[in-house]
């Protein structure tokens, strides 16, 4: 298998992570979704990273269909649940995380236009998105060792790529004062080899 993708995007971050967690191999292909003649649209009509080449030729995107995708075909440690109710908090809690990195991302991508186009009101409703879905997380979380209690879930390794990419492009805001549990949880992701071997350049 391929995945194509960039190293600062959470969402290829969060596919890295489960890949090595469940012990599985792959081949990484670096693209740029943002310049005219990328070569992402070869592989998901959409333009965006991460994508899985699958060794027949087929793809999979985008990130949450990916992680599902893997985590049916490996038995190695599965990241999401069987059971109905359980699964659906582990995907609440992914999307959660997803959103604060999709947030994250357009307030990045809106900072890189010239001055005089961008648009101060998306910034303001996208710095929401972050303010509320950090909030909505650390409550969730609350003092339990994971999103999910004592089991380590694809909710905590979306968390952690979300907190990982606000630490990338916002450096400036402190969230570990403000929600010092998260600040715990960054700690215990720290821990995991595949959370530091897949640590964004900076």
């Amino acid at each position: 298998m391929k995945l194509i993708l960039t190293l600062t995007s959470p969402f290829a971050r969060k596919v890295r992570i489960v890949m090595s967690e469940k012990k599985i191999e792959y081949d990484t292909q670096e693209e740029n979704p943002w310049i005219p003649d990328t070569r992402v649209t070869e592989f998901n009509p959409l333009g965006k990273v991460p994508v899985l080449v699958l060794d027949d030729g087929g793809t999979v995107f985008d990130s949450p269909v990916i992680v599902e995708y893997l985590d049916m075909v490996s038995p190695v440690h599965r990241l999401i649940p069987e059971s109905v109710r359980q699964r659906i908090q582990v995907r609440r809690g992914e999307a959660l995380a997803d959103g604060v990195s999709e947030a994250a991302a357009a307030i990045f991508l809106e900072n890189r236009r010239p001055e005089a186009q961008r648009s101060p009101e998306w910034i303001v409703l996208q710095r929401r998105a972050i303010d509320l879905g950090m909030k909505a997380i650390a409550d969730d979380l609350g003092e339990k060792k994971w999103y999910m209690g004592d089991t380590y879930s694809l909710a905590d390794i979306a968390i952690g790529c979300a907190l990982g990419y606000m630490d990338l492009r916002f450096p400036e805001i402190d969230w570990r004062t403000t929600y010092p549990n998260l600040a715990k949880f960054e700690e215990r992701m720290e821990q995991r080899p595949a959370y530091k071997e897949t640590m964004p350049p900076r």
